[in-house]
């Protein structure tokens, strides 16, 4: 094994897991967790869990386990904590979402009733469809701040915990636009002292989170830790930030054909895309200013896949349509449902359909689990600041603003196994294989 090139410390003790929001993905990713530590499951899923990792060359046959390559915690290592707008505990939250039969979630009856949740910070004026009353109270936002840190403190003390890691597992907040309060740390701190009205509170916990040195990582596609002051509490702290829009569905299947179709340079005419869904993810993006978020999330990832500056002839008139429909009696089964018009040799035309029934929160889950452990493993190796090489997990990922965000998912896969490879000191891979045959 070769020696790693940055020092990463030990993954010891206790890692707290701080969920925001207590609805169906925290829960099926809880009830996960506690199914395969007790045998009842497998982490189908999960790149950290399942997959494994080629080093060095083809003939050498070295490909060991993610998980037994890079010093990850153990799933018996995680302690979790969650805020959500109700009281209920992890087990009733989790029957009340429907995800996971009841002949699943008995056996981890005992695991998930001890999981209660702390009030949340949380505001109608940015999840207009949802209303709770197990909400904090504060006269500023920076108050409501100092609360969620206080609660930080009492569940790392209570558990002991050498380290925490805070994920966004809540509904998708209104659209908002950068604005003036979000370009600097000082304007920011002053607009939670204000109440300014462009902070949301997926801000006020990735403030709370980043100032107490914790990775926060954004699985909805709110605007939220990529702001400049954001960045800035980020450097300062030296801790990661990683998001955002958790890619589940309909864009996990846009991440895959649409690179197919550039390879192979076959052109676009149009991508029609609709999804329905019924549960309080469909509920909440029933409002337009909700849904407003989500589509921007979902609709820019085939121009920056297909590239159409560098291929005008393939690519740069394409019609790209994006819905989600409100369907309560799908629940959290989803339906995303593709029309694609392309066209190839002398301008023929053809189509390809995918009808993808999937569930939401059971393709989340293990995106979860390892975004938490390899967040918890870029703090310990001294990164800070935007991971982007865990790009493959998200709709929208983040990067450095100089640059065009990586869509195209074997390519962030390969970027993500790349830096693995980096830090553990092994040699990267370009898949190049000339040598074999010189």
């Amino acid at each position: 094994m070769a020696k790693p090139r940055v020092e990463i410390a030990p993954p010891e003790g206790k890692l707290g897991v701080l969920l925001v929001g207590l609805g169906a993905v925290s829960t099926t990713f809880v009830a996960g967790v506690e199914a395969i530590k007790k045998g009842l499951a497998k982490p189908i899923g999960s790149l950290t869990q399942m997959g494994t990792i080629r080093l060095g060359k083809r003939t050498e046959k070295r490909v060991p386990l993610i998980r037994d390559f890079v010093p990850l915690h153990k799933l018996e290592d995680l302690v979790f904590a969650a805020w959500d707008i109700f009281e209920d505990n992890a087990y009733e939250a989790a029957k009340k979402a429907g995800v996971l039969r009841p002949e699943h979630l008995e056996p981890l009856r005992a695991e998930l009733e001890a999981l209660r949740p702390m009030k949340a910070v949380f505001s109608r004026e940015y999840v207009r469809k949802l209303d709770g009353p197990h909400v904090k109270q504060g006269k500023t936002k920076m108050e409501l701040a100092e609360q969620l840190m206080e609660d930080i403190r009492k569940f790392k003390e209570e558990h002991k915990l050498e380290r925490l890691v805070m994920i966004w597992c809540g509904s998708t907040e209104v659209y908002l636009a950068p604005g003036e309060v979000h370009q600097s740390l000082k304007a920011f701190e002053d607009g939670l002292k204000a109440n300014h009205k462009d902070i949301s509170p997926s801000m006020i916990y990735a403030y709370a989170a980043l100032k107490m040195g914790i990775p926060y990582i954004n699985g909805a596609p709110n605007l939220t830790v990529d702001i400049p002051a954001m960045y800035e509490l980020a450097d300062q702290m030296h801790v990661p930030i990683a998001g955002k829009d958790f890619k589940t569905g309909q864009t996990l299947m846009k991440t895959i054909i649409a690179p197919g179709l550039k390879a192979r340079l076959l052109g676009l005419n149009g991508w029609f895309s609709t999804n329905i869904l019924g549960n309080r993810d469909g509920e909440v993006l029933d409002d337009p200013a909700s849904f407003k978020t989500k589509e921007e999330s979902k609709l820019s990832v085939l121009d920056y896949i297909l590239q159409p500056e560098l291929y005008p002839d393939l690519y740069s008139h394409f019609y790209h349509k994006v819905r989600i429909n409100y369907y309560p009696p799908r629940g959290d089964n989803k339906e995303g449902w593709d029309n694609i018009d392309i066209f190839g040799w002398m301008g023929y035309p053809m189509q390809i359909k995918i009808d993808f029934l999937c569930r939401d929160s059971i393709l989340a889950a293990p995106l979860v689990l390892d975004l938490v452990l390899f967040a918890d493993l870029a703090q310990r190796a001294r990164m800070k600041g935007i991971l982007e090489w865990l790009s493959f997990y998200f709709k929208s990922p983040m990067c450095a603003p100089e640059l065009y965000p990586e869509h195209d998912l074997f390519i962030q896969l390969m970027k993500l196994k790349n830096t693995l490879r980096y830090l553990m000191g092994e040699e990267q891979i370009t898949h190049l294989g000339i040598e074999y045959y010189q």
